[in-house]
């Protein structure tokens, strides 16, 4: 598998373990979302990836055509960090250029790539501005478009959709969706569950530095919840203690039932009274973010979590 390919690693602060054990793959061509809760150690994974820190254990491999190497040659990575770093008092197509030419990007080429980029996401009229003259949406467009200029095989992206309104969220989805089709693997880090659902191949979830569960998101849904059915109906339906493990009013005449394990939901709806009037019907598993709170707030040993003012922002 041509990617990233990352083996046991672990990294210990102190008497802490931020880090695991851990072991994934970011294959080319695909999504994959590493999600967690604020602590989990996302952030330390990442910077040991990117090479800013070393793993204490374990290894970080990049595989293309059958060639692998330790570690990712940072001319075939692409980096948006959580944190800003945009130099305010420089010129957009200014600082474009200097970070293409880190990636050993031709100047000419880097400045016609830059100038289609900032044409498509709307920022022509821009380039020639400040960073500071931007609106926090506009500069998270700059600083996508510095992680991906130099057309990397291996993109990582740590909340990528902060400061942008819905249609911007749109765009950066589609281009998202884009590196991975043209070939490359993509790392993608969010707290916006909806939109690491609808983008992600693979998700890679942890809690308290320890791998918890990862696959593709319809094996993980089947694995943490049965199928429930939210029924708007004109009349009051009774509870089937038989087939339903749980039942609320979420308002009005609005029900959710969540179905015990193997019954089929098709067979429960066929269940109910012909005269129920129902208005509105949906069958599902638990969503991401359903998921993601159950793991983050039961099902594990209760240890403090180390607070980023001790750690100096490493978790």
């Amino acid at each position: 598998m041509d990617g990233l390919i990352v083996k046991g690693i672990s990294k210990v602060y102190g008497s802490t373990t931020v880090v695991d054990n851990i072991s994934f793959q970011a294959a080319q061509g695909k999504i994959l979302g590493v999600l967690g809760p604020n602590g989990a150690g996302k952030t330390t994974i990442i910077r040991m990836i990117m090479g800013i820190t070393a793993p204490d254990q374990g290894e970080i491999f990049f595989q293309e055509g059958g060639k692998r190497t330790r570690g990712v040659p940072l001319n075939l990575v692409g980096y948006l960090p959580e944190e800003r770093g945009l130099y305010k008092e420089t010129k957009v197509m200014n600082i474009l250029l200097f970070l293409a030419g880190l990636k050993d990007m031709p100047k000419q080429s880097a400045k016609e790539r830059a100038m289609e980029w900032l044409r498509k996401f709307g920022l022509e009229e821009y380039a020639n501005k400040k960073v500071e003259q931007l609106s926090k949406g506009m500069a998270q467009k700059v600083q996508f478009i510095a992680s991906i200029l130099h057309e990397p095989k291996f993109v990582v992206l740590d909340e990528p959709f902060s400061g942008l309104d819905p249609v911007s969220q749109d765009q950066f989805k589609a281009e998202i969706r884009a590196l991975a089709t043209s070939g490359a693997a993509v790392l993608l880090s969010s707290h916006q569950m909806g939109i690491v659902e609808e983008l992600c191949d693979e998700i890679f979830l942890i809690h308290k530095g320890k791998e918890v569960v990862q696959g593709d998101l319809q094996s993980i849904k089947e694995r943490y919840g049965n199928f429930r059915v939210d029924v708007l109906a004109d009349q009051e339906i009774s509870l089937d203690n038989g087939r339903v493990e749980s039942f609320q009013v979420l308002n009005g005449s609005r029900y959710r039932f969540i179905l015990r394990e193997g019954v089929e939901p098709l067979e429960f709806v066929h269940s109910f009274p012909a005269e129920l009037g129902i208005r509105e019907l949906v069958i599902s598993r638990p969503s991401l973010h359903d998921i993601f709170v159950q793991i983050a707030q039961g099902g594990v040993e209760d240890e403090a979590y180390v607070e980023d003012s001790q750690m100096g922002d490493y978790a």
